[in-house]
């Protein structure tokens, strides 16, 4: 279609522009939900080889279905009932541990032991007297702050019960999911889509198995060596090193470096304990680096090095936590696709 009149093709411009921009800040005011939806499908082909597995087994899908969810929610509620309970009192025995020393000892009698504790150096008097006038300063926004903190508690803790409510209603309906897809796809090319995506699909769910098993696996180390050591806080940190672990690359170093500064913050007058868990988790890197994970994750994904780097940085600009989550087996798909389709119709031409 010719359109001769500038008048209107300035006008069709401005139109697509302005729909463009309602799209784009529909999908901005939607990234909540998008990202629910996206960890909740992530998650539901998580648990659909265990789906597989059970079927294999003769049992029929409804009820590999059943005891796959009755497995899930046993897990956590399991989790919720054994960990929240130690972390919540854990953390309020250091509070208890805090309020004591406070009134035990005066302001002065603290600078003087810092002081001492740091060296002439630093200024420890210049510094509290600094800090508390910025607080004195600042006391609103300070208090907002923790206001908003407390806010993102409570919506990480509902998006939590979202996530998990979508990734059972996903588990349950993925095969009727996979199925409309199929159905979308003209029938000359159905069978090779079919298979590319079975394969996928397997690859994704074989991943998050695989990163949730290295995960539980330094959460139940690190309870164990913390305890052994006399380490503090050891179901607190435990539960911070699973979460570590479930980002790749990044999540075991930073939940390594955490839990030694947390160690060195408690209990300074031990150097000890964080020297010792210092070098547990230099060794603990390079067994899971050279043993754990090849042969947990050797049958998920098979990506180059390169590309499992440039992916999470990608995928963790773009949608944080998630998208460093999502990088790898996204990156192993698309890698799939390039060798099963892109290479072979090249090859043709």
């Amino acid at each position: 279609m010719k359109i001769h009149n500038p008048f209107r093709l300035g006008l069709l411009a401005g139109l697509g522009v302005l729909v463009a921009l309602l799209i784009g800040s529909m999908i901005g005011q939607l990234a909540t939900i998008l990202t629910y939806v996206g960890a909740a499908l992530f998650l539901a082909l998580g648990l659909d080889p265990l789906v597989s597995a059970l079927e294999r087994r003769h049992l029929p899908r409804w009820a590999a279905l059943l005891v796959t969810l009755i497995v899930v929610l046993g897990g956590f509620v399991g989790v919720m009932f054994a960990i929240v309970p130690v972390i919540v009192s854990q953390a309020s025995s250091l509070v208890t541990e805090i309020i004591l020393y406070s009134q035990s000892i005066t302001i002065d009698e603290l600078l003087d032991n810092v002081q001492r504790a740091v060296g002439s150096g630093v200024p420890v008097r210049e510094i509290y007297s600094q800090a508390t006038t910025y607080l004195q300063q600042n006391f609103t926004t300070i208090s907002g702050g923790l206001l908003t903190v407390a806010v993102g508690v409570g919506n990480g803790i509902f998006g939590a019960i979202i996530v998990l409510i979508l990734t059972l209603y996903f588990t349950a309906s993925l095969e009727s999911f996979k199925r409309g897809l199929y159905q979308l796809v003209p029938a000359t090319k159905r069978v090779r889509f079919i298979d590319i995506t079975e394969q996928i699909v397997t690859s994704v769910g074989r991943y998050v198995i695989g990163q949730v098993s290295l995960a539980l696996c330094n959460g139940v180390l690190t309870f164990a060596f913390l305890n052994i050591i006399g380490g503090k806080l050891p179901a607190v940190f435990a539960f911070i090193a699973f979460l570590c672990s479930l980002v790749p690359l990044v999540g075991t170093i930073t939940g390594s470096v955490i839990i030694i500064l947390g160690q060195l913050v408690l209990a300074p007058e031990s150097p000890a304990t964080w020297i010792a868990a210092a070098i547990y988790y230099l060794v603990y890197m390079q067994v899971e680096a050279y043993l754990l994970s090849p042969n947990i994750m050797k049958r998920a994904v098979k990506v180059p090095g390169v590309i499992v780097v440039i992916g999470a940085l990608v995928g963790g600009t773009l949608l944080g936590v998630l998208g460093a989550l999502v990088a790898i087996p996204v990156a192993a798909a698309i890698q799939l696709i390039v060798k099963q389709v892109l290479v072979p119709r090249q090859n043709e031409l």
